[in-house]
């Protein structure tokens, strides 16, 4: 229940490797984690490298779970320019991915894309047809069209024309916002949390929600064998309580939340205060907690 403190006081750690012979599979998110939009964090793919280096009656997997709007091979040419080593981890799940199944759920789709056009790649290759709000029967938010100027109050008047007309969304990215040039940048989330406010039907892609933790743990088995690791034997890393450690709760998997990310300003760890000092209020505010807190993805 939201504002109930946690059960018992959440262990801060300074490194990974101070819990990571407990897991075989870390399921570890990408933007706040491993880059803040500008800039690679080289520990953390260090770290990643580490844990996947560990022996053990299996291997360790890592597997990158993100709410990018766009497929996998996007999100890895992103990360590269970033000069986070393809050593750090097995394989990528994004939105993207998830987005272009359920669209797929639709073909011949006349499909209203609101969102910027470096997102078009979602498209590429499946059974629709690109149309203008008033012709569209199906929307895809990728994002807002201008994620510099614009807030969901731009989209007020057009959200409700499509809400009139019975339009249904796929929301590609459920993050309300992300963490650019040390700014909160607004998402697709927060669109999609407009619509159905009024009352539009929106079906989301990525976390928190269930069905990415699905694909992640049939990726995860298709890696060895068909057989997934025990979720209590799963780290899910991120920086965003609402997506990265609610999604993580309702999957049963253990988590790690990375302070020096979306929450750095709550949590302390602005640069005016360089240090992680403690959380156990701030906790205490949140609809759910982890098992964990650390400053940054370290070995």
């Amino acid at each position: 229940m939201a504002g109930k403190a946690p059960d018992r006081p959440v262990p801060t750690i300074p490194h990974l490797s101070a819990i990571a012979a407990d897991y075989d599979l870390i399921l570890c998110d990408v933007w706040g984690v491993l880059h803040d939009g500008t800039v690679g964090h080289r520990a953390a793919g260090e770290a990643l490298i580490r844990f996947r280096g560990l022996e053990g009656s299996r291997a360790r997997r890592v597997i990158l779970v993100s709410n990018a709007p766009r497929p996998w091979p996007g999100v890895q040419t992103i990360l590269d320019g970033y000069g986070v080593p393809r050593e750090a981890y097995d394989a990528i799940l994004t939105s993207g991915d998830l987005t272009r199944r359920l669209i797929a759920a639709h073909p011949a789709a006349r499909v209203y894309h609101l969102g910027p056009d470096r997102d078009r790649p979602i498209f590429e290759g499946l059974d629709l047809t690109l149309v203008g709000e008033e012709a569209a029967d199906l929307v895809v938010c990728t994002g807002l069209f201008d994620d510099d100027t614009e807030t969901a109050e731009d989209y007020r008047d057009s959200l409700a024309r499509l809400h009139a007309r019975g339009v249904p969304m796929i929301c590609a990215n459920p993050d309300l916002v992300v963490e650019r040039r040390k700014t909160l940048i607004p998402c697709a989330g927060l669109i999609a949390a407009a619509y159905a406010e009024i009352g539009g039907a929106v079906t989301y892609a990525g976390k928190p929600y269930a069905p990415v933790y699905a694909a992640a743990l049939a990726m995860a088995a298709d890696l060895d064998g068909g057989v997934a690791p025990d979720t209590a034997r799963i780290l899910a890393i991120g920086d965003a309580i609402r997506t990265d450690i609610a999604g993580a709760a309702g999957a049963g998997i253990p988590s790690l939340l990375v302070a020096r990310g979306i929450h750095a300003e709550e949590l302390g760890v602005s640069l005016d205060h360089q240090s992680l000092g403690d959380v156990a209020e701030w906790l205490a505010r949140q609809p759910v907690h982890p098992d964990a807190v650390t400053e940054r993805l370290v070995w």
